[in-house]
């Protein structure tokens, strides 16, 4: 049986998340936590009673953060802000990006420092459990004072005002809370506040964005690997001393990674006395580039792996004092899911070159294009020109939109992160690279297809047969879309990674 997540603020993990993506996991407030979170509960009702100006508990929010709020209107504010910040616009969000976004909510709150209940927790986790997802407009959130808009929607679905998906029926009201098993919550002074007052969907954005990127990166390895043979490449430039030389250990992993792949091959002697001194860059290169996509997944690890345990609420509850802060900006992940959304973008421009050099006929022993029969054939001609339409779109997609700025809340709020278009944007650019990618695997095995009964490396041999378990060879002409899109779920689904 998978292990429970217990949360407690402090102790997720990438690996958690990832595994909780790949199959859902049950996840439970731990006991440590429940005590933290009473704790904050107990100062955030002192602020209450003793009626002293505090952001949120006892006074209004962003531009009216200087009205007072009586004890008596406490449950009313909490109210109100969630109704009125349930604004969203847009198609609902995955339910994969729904379900982290749940996870990693709660562990915030579990974290104590927020001033909600455990009852809050549990209800987000029931949410969870039941697989009763919310529905959740996708744009409407700036990254700023957190994504107010996204997690305000899940907040109506704790107090019985909102929309939920459950397997494929649509539930309203009560209806959600009766599903996941729980009673509609009334909120109590800064829960409203801490429920929508974080950057879940800017984090959950990025965290999906970094695990794709993670999947491609070793997607294009195979692919790149199974280009080179179809292009009777060059094996020199993985040579392990060239990349020792450059002494960078992803570099020199990278490359090691390639000569997993790239060991001994018929076609590789066929052509070891050939008059072609060094291959296109895209073909040669591929350590180097693949190095510095490598080095921005280790710094998004690095970032993220902190940030899943980070509470962006605000204000926080301590115990001497409640203080107003800035944790809920969301420019950390704002860049950080600018600089994935360069460096997959770089995956897809490389893969594109490679595919051309398959159509251009750079290994004599192919035809223009892959045909069998040039000229009655148009072969792979149009399958590149969709590589090239995803690669350009790739590229004014990875313009960053953290160097953004539309001041909020009547300038009090006059800077802001556009974190979740950034995350929006490297989703995107993931789906268009493994449609890329996709698009030079087929081309990559179709050429080796072609040199036969030259065969490829042993390693490289198994590669193929697994991309022929799921396309199967057809020399001639035929429709490619539905190749296509079964290689770039396939990609998407990690499963090129048992290669490697």
């Amino acid at each position: 049986m998978t292990a429970v997540i217990q949360l407690d603020g402090r102790s997720l993990s990438l690996d958690d998340l990832r595994s909780f993506i790949a199959r859902p996991r049950r996840a439970s407030l731990a006991p440590t936590a429940r005590a933290t979170m009473l704790r904050s509960v107990a100062a955030v009702r002192e602020a209450v009673r003793s009626e002293r100006p505090t952001y949120g508990i006892t006074t209004g929010f962003g531009a009216f953060a200087n009205k007072r709020i009586s004890a008596e209107q406490v449950r009313e504010l909490q109210l109100n802000l969630v109704r009125s910040h349930a604004c969203g616009v847009g198609d609902p969000l995955p339910r994969s990006i729904v379900r982290l976004i749940l996870l990693l909510k709660a562990n915030a709150l579990a974290a104590g420092f927020s001033g909600a209940r455990p009852e809050i927790v549990e209800a987000l986790l029931d949410l969870l459990e039941h697989d009763v997802l919310p529905i959740i407009p996708s744009r409407g959130s700036v990254g700023a004072s957190g994504d107010l808009a996204p997690l305000a929607h899940v907040s109506l679905c704790l107090i019985g005002e909102g929309e939920a998906l459950s397997g494929d029926e649509r539930l309203e009201g009560r209806a959600v809370c009766d599903a996941a098993g729980f009673a509609p919550i009334t909120l109590e002074a800064k829960e409203g506040l801490a429920l929508i007052n974080g950057t879940q969907l800017s984090l959950a954005l990025a965290l999906d964005g970094l695990f794709r990127a993670e999947t491609l990166l070793a997607a294009a390895i195979v692919t790149g690997a199974l280009t080179i043979d179809g292009l009777a490449g060059s094996y020199a430039p993985f040579d392990a001393r060239v990349h020792e030389a450059s002494r960078s250990p992803h570099q020199i992993e990278v490359a090691r990674r390639f000569r997993l792949l790239l060991t001994e091959s018929a076609i590789h002697r066929a052509h070891e006395h050939c008059d072609r001194v060094q291959d296109p860059y895209a073909v040669r290169c591929m350590p180097q580039v693949y190095a510095g996509i490598e080095a921005t997944l280790a710094h998004a690890r690095e970032v993220l792996g902190s940030a899943i345990n980070g509470v962006t609420d605000n204000p926080l509850i301590f115990d001497d004092a409640i203080v107003s802060g800035g944790n809920f900006h969301a420019q950390p992940i704002a860049f950080l899911s600018d600089y994935l959304a360069i460096a997959v973008a770089e995956l897809a421009s490389m893969s594109e070159r490679r595919t051309d050099l398959l159509d251009r006929r750079v290994n004599p022993a192919l035809s223009m294009f892959l045909t069998t029969e040039p000229g009655l054939e148009s072969g792979f001609m149009i399958a590149h020109v969709t590589a090239a339409a995803l690669t350009s779109e790739n590229r004014t997609l990875a313009h960053p939109a953290s160097v953004d700025n539309v001041t909020t809340s009547a300038g009090q709020e006059d800077h802001v992160s556009m974190a979740p278009w950034a995350g929006f944007k490297l989703r995107r650019i993931c789906e268009n690279t493994a449609h890329v990618l996709a698009i030079e695997l087929l081309a990559a095995a179709h050429a080796i297809d072609k040199l036969q009964p030259l065969e490829t490396t042993e390693p490289l041999q198994r590669v193929h047969r697994f991309v022929r378990s799921h396309v199967e060879y057809r020399p001639y002409d035929h429709r490619l879309d539905r190749d296509i899109a079964t290689l770039a779920r396939v990609i998407l689904d990690g499963e090129l990674e048992q290669f490697l």
